[in-house]
């Protein structure tokens, strides 16, 4: 029979499931909505792994943002909405991997089949995302580390390099399914895979109300230019608070309706 004791690890084991991070990492911002599993209600999420392997979801998703740029600004030229794609894409594993680690050092299966996502409208920027597997990564002092859906890694430089690799394995398949589709070389993608993880923890810093840790997070998980990414983090102090340089352009500067460009664009913000 088991004792009080032994019940209360076990249901407090319960609680500190991936389910209970992402609630948790939810609560701290309020950009996009985060969720284990799909709804009931499946209708408009998307699968990454079947987007990935459908070149016919991006076109439709890019015709999607044009109507809405044609609607708002009169235009909507073909690099602005890769560009958009591009960015929007990638923020997707980029922001759920940074939020998680930088809340709850934890890091989900970041594999393209395992992660949905929900667009908005009429702006069809990811709104909702979703990790459709329950395993992760922890710290030995995880509360959850001896669950079976976990498994233990050393260190922080440990968890930051799975996170690492994790999110670059998505990004390649993201980069061979793409490319193809748009005029744009590889060392633009990777820039936008960069950018998505360095700026995703900027975010996830600020958001949380301490910019600084997610500087040093930032600066943990991307130390120095790892290829293929490429660069290390450019997250700087600016005018007494934190800016960053992109590495990649989004081509909003293309409208001629539009906000011009970008304070953080590499076109205008010195190395």
């Amino acid at each position: 029979m088991r004792t009080t004791a032994s019940l209360r690890l076990v249901t407090d084991s319960r609680r500190e499931d991936l389910a209970a991070s992402v609630a948790r990492a939810s609560s701290q911002q309020v950009r996009t909505s985060l969720r284990v599993g799909l709804p009931e209600d499946e209708a408009g999420w998307v699968n990454c792994g079947r987007l990935l392997s459908d070149a016919d979801g991006f076109a439709s998703w890019r015709a999607s943002l044009a109507e809405w740029l044609d609607e708002r600004y009169g235009e909507a030229p073909e690099r602005t909405t890769a560009g958009h794609i591009m960015t929007w894409y990638l923020g997707v594993p980029g922001y759920l991997a940074a939020l998680l680690f930088h809340h709850e050092r934890r890091v989900p299966s970041l594999r393209a089949e395992h992660l949905a996502f929900q667009t908005a409208r009429p702006r069809p920027h990811p709104e909702s995302i979703a990790v459709l597997d329950s395993r992760f990564v922890c710290l030995p002092d995880d509360p959850a580390a001896s669950l079976r859906e976990a498994t233990v890694v050393p260190d922080e430089q440990a968890l930051a390099a799975v996170l690492r690799a994790r999110f670059t394995a998505h990004a390649a398949r993201f980069v061979a399914a793409f490319a193809p589709t748009v005029r744009f070389g590889r060392h633009t993608l990777w820039a936008a895979a960069t950018d998505a993880l360095d700026d995703s923890m900027l975010l996830a810093g600020r958001y949380g109300g301490d910019e600084g840790s997610g500087v040093l997070d930032a600066a943990l998980l991307l130390p120095s230019r790892l290829g293929p990414l490429t660069s290390g983090s450019t997250i700087r102090r600016q005018n007494g608070g934190w800016t960053r340089r992109r590495e990649s352009c989004c081509f909003h500067y293309l409208l001629e309706q539009g906000k011009g460009t970008c304070s953080t664009c590499p076109r205008v913000m010195p190395k």
